[in-house]
């Protein structure tokens, strides 16, 4: 069917993807919709050169590893191939709950950050808790903004580098090597933050020891709009549905598992499950169910229609 694997003429064929001739700036500002909608930003298109590593776009367009191989399956992530047209996934349905402060989406390995006084969202890719060191899921605040921090590495950490050979100092001070890189934001939840990092590769994946890593270019930017005391909503939302001029939307992300196993079941139980959560989608039997199917399996993390855009409006009059 047609998302069974995701590809460019069926992106097109929506109305999804527009050829990008210039790297976005520094950070994606996006300004938030009307009311009633949740659809931000537009799926972008551009021609890999030789050198281009999925990792190498990821930086230059603010987007992590994983979701750069969800969007573009079957391309090779290392050498992509001069002239290989390369998604970009950056649109994306706004995730659930209010929009203020920051919100953390675990499952999509996305920030984004609604300040007050702009009505705009800005969005970053995050690198998250591996597995046996998960991040938490919790609502907390930003308590201490610091640039170039030292890291003192905690025992666990400094036990588990000494068990693999690979001991850590007691101390690392400020600079090149410090995997906090040039900031860090701690959070409420004691143990962890929102920092930089010192590694090319990891962002948008499933590396840390729990904390938040961000492109350094990317925390020192957040750290500039962000105050102390700002609040942190840190949730697991594979599936996010949205609104957009008539249109329902599903975003659907590969489910963060231990064993890296879900169940097709499982994952369409969970869509239900969301669906039953929102008041504003009254009517289900309206939504084109094997679309939805073909969307929880493809896993593109990229918002695609599944209804008509007079479906739902005519069920509301």
């Amino acid at each position: 069917m047609l998302l069974n694997m995701l590809t460019l003429k069926s992106l097109r064929l929506y109305g999804l993807a527009a050829l990008c001739v210039a790297p976005f700036a520094s950070a994606l500002e996006l300004p938030l919709p009307p009311p009633g909608e949740d659809v931000v930003g537009e799926v972008q298109v551009i021609q890999a050169r030789y050198e281009d590593t999925f990792a190498d776009l990821g930086k230059a367009h603010d987007l992590g590893y994983l979701e750069m191989v969800a969007a573009n399956p079957g391309v090779d992530a290392w050498l992509p191939g001069t002239g290989t047209e390369i998604i970009l996934p950056t649109r994306y349905i706004l995730p659930p709950g209010p929009r203020e402060g920051v919100v953390i989406n675990l499952a999509e390995y996305r920030l984004y950050y609604y300040p007050k006084d702009k009505p705009v969202v800005y969005t970053y890719p995050l690198g998250i808790g591996r597995e046996g060191w998960e991040s938490p899921i919790s609502n907390t605040t930003i308590t201490v903004k610091t640039p170039n921090p030292g890291w003192t590495p905690p025992q666990s950490i400094l036990r588990e580098h000494a068990e693999a050979g690979d001991p850590l100092p007691a101390y690392v001070p400020p600079g090149p090597d410090n995997p906090l890189g040039p900031y860090k934001l701690t959070l409420g939840l004691p143990g962890y933050l929102i920092h930089g990092s010192n590694k090319k590769f990891g962002i948008g994946m499933r590396v840390s020891h729990g904390c938040f890593r961000m492109l350094n270019h990317n925390v020192l930017e957040l750290a500039k709009l962000v105050p102390v005391g700002t609040k942190v909503r840190i949730i697991d939302e594979p599936y996010k549905f949205g609104f957009s001029q008539g249109k329902l939307y599903l975003e659907a992300h590969t489910p963060l598992s231990d064993d890296g196993e879900t169940s097709i079941v499982d994952k369409h139980a969970a869509v239900v499950n969301v669906l039953l959560k929102r008041d504003d989608i009254q009517d289900a039997h309206l939504l084109d169910w094997e679309r939805v199917r073909e969307i929880v399996a493809a896993e593109v993390g990229i918002p695609i229609p599944i209804t008509e855009p007079t479906a739902l409006a005519a069920t509301a009059q």
